[in-house]
């Protein structure tokens, strides 16, 4: 005889309990109180609601794991107490509860949402057990949901990109890029964060409950790619003892990013280019067509069209992949981005390494804007990495970051401007004209470069007639005076101050 849905009234499977939050909802005093009774000596809270509308305000308060419902209820009956309250607790189980003669409505609630059923009368050993495997559903979703959240939050742009204009620009473009169904191909090189912003554009769509698969074309051999990105059949080559899934399968449903995809030989160019106008492909050494969802993100540090005239990439894939192209920009093009950068990755390291670490010098900071950085962000953040594992005081000095103590002695100035003969007037005017631009109009970051105050440049600005918004945008409007009805307020002085 089976008491509730699929667990045998005499054998109720053993189920460790772990307690947890549970709302019983009942027009049946008697029925609720004893439920109540023995999930809570089992170690569970519980709340009790004698309708629908009172089980509705309880859940915007109690949050429950698990909700035990009858279907028959005055008022608001049990599947309109469902439908409703999934949206408001939509990481808690519903079970619900039902006479024999309404297994129908019961059916019904599953279809709706609910976990199971139980048949009344309930037999008590049985709701024990359906009850605890109503709430480890109820953690793992939960679970899930956060872990999904950690990762969003992990790749939302404000999180992870800078405050330089161009990569505001960027942010723009990837947020009106993210909802299409665009191929898109990321441009930059390598340590500027490609993969990143890949993943950005894919948390940002409506993909993101959908995989996101990378695979990077250049660590593969030519034999091996194929197979990586297609799959292949058992027997298609040597070592091929079953069938195996490839990366656009298991990519069904989301993105797909090749980092790298200048390394592609030609004739798995082929394969793909088919794949972006047909959406099918086969599985090597295999003849059934297959046909999946998967939105490709492309990224290269190479020049794909110089690559297309040299006859080393199809000029039909190279199209098929530059729908949308995002230039990201190396880290020297914007160093006002810097110290945001630093001092984030220094949270992170000294949180992950207990380490008590307050800053860096001002030494290191100047240091840190003067440097080239030809490795990008990925270069920077190795480096903070090692300062925090090895410095020995409080705070991070030029002799915490190797690569800076090394170049200290070649100092390279911004766009080798010097000219022998200009004036001391001239050679200031150019240092912080060119400076500021580097710092995309950030006087702030000017300054920290070239070891003097915010508010000698901001002078300086006001002398020349030119505001720092105006080498904002790669030095636009450097140079040139303004109108003569538009001259800088006393006020101007702080007027970036959020550069």
């Amino acid at each position: 005889m089976i008491a509730l849905g699929g667990v045998p009234r005499d054998d109720p499977a053993p189920v460790s309990v772990v307690p947890g939050r549970i709302l019983i909802v009942d027009d049946e005093a008697n029925a609720r109180n004893a439920l109540a009774e023995l999930l809570s000596e089992e170690g569970h809270e519980t709340q009790t609601a004698p309708d629908g509308q009172r089980a509705l305000r309880l859940l915007e308060t109690f949050d429950p794991d698990v909700v035990l419902t009858d279907l028959r209820m005055p008022g608001m009956d049990g599947l309109a107490l469902l439908t409703e309250g999934r949206r408001l607790c939509p990481h808690a189980a519903w079970v619900v509860m039902t006479a024999y003669g309404s297994i129908d409505t019961a059916v019904a609630a599953i279809q709706k949402g609910a976990e199971n059923y139980l048949t009344k009368p309930l037999d008590m050993g049985a709701v024990s057990a359906l009850v605890a495997r109503a709430l480890e559903k109820a953690r793992l979703r939960r679970e899930a949901s956060e872990l999904r959240e950690q990762l969003h939050g992990r790749y939302r742009l404000d999180r992870i990109l800078g405050d330089h204009p161009s990569m505001q620009r960027l942010v723009k473009t990837i947020l009106q890029v993210a909802p299409s169904r665009a191929t898109v191909l990321l441009h930059g090189e390598s340590g500027t964060g490609k993969e990143l912003l890949a993943a950005a554009i894919h948390h940002h769509s409506p993909r993101r409950d959908r995989p996101f698969v990378r695979l990077n074309c250049a660590a593969l051999a030519e034999s091996l790619l194929e197979s990586e990105l297609f799959g292949h059949e058992k027997g298609a080559f040597t070592g091929a003892v079953g069938r195996r899934e490839g990366r656009f399968k298991q990519a069904d449903g989301g993105t797909l990013f090749l980092d790298e995809v200048s390394e592609i030989p030609l004739p798995t160019q082929v394969k793909l280019l088919r794949f972006l106008q047909e959406r099918e492909f086969e599985r090597v050494g295999g003849n059934e067509t297959l046909r999946v969802d998967v939105r490709v993100v492309a990224a290269t540090n190479r020049d794909l069209a110089a690559l297309v005239r040299e006859g080393k990439f199809r000029d039909d894939l190279f199209y098929r992949l530059n729908v949308v192209q995002i230039d990201v920009p190396p880290l020297r093009a914007r160093r006002s981005d810097i110290p945001l950068l630093a001092h984030e990755f220094l949270r992170r390291f000294a949180r992950d390494n207990g380490r008590e670490i307050q800053g860096f010098t001002d030494e290191a900071m100047r240091a840190m804007l003067a440097y080239a950085w030809p490795g990008n962000v990925r270069e920077l953040e190795n480096a903070i990495e090692r300062a925090v594992v090895m410095s020995t005081g409080r705070f991070i000095d030029v002799a915490d970051l190797p690569v800076l103590a090394a170049a200290s002695g070649q100092p390279q100035p911004p766009g080798g401007w010097f000219v022998p003969g200009m004036t001391m007037a001239e050679i200031e005017r150019t240092a912080i004209l060119q400076t500021l631009e580097a710092c995309g109009g950030s006087t702030k970051a000017a300054a920290q470069m070239l070891g003097i105050s915010r508010r000698t440049i901001q002078y300086r600005l006001r002398e020349w007639g030119l505001r720092a918004s105006d080498l904002a945008a790669g030095g636009e409007g450097a140079g040139r005076p303004r109108d003569a009805d538009s001259e800088p307020r006393d006020d101007e002085a702080t007027e970036v101050e959020g550069n």
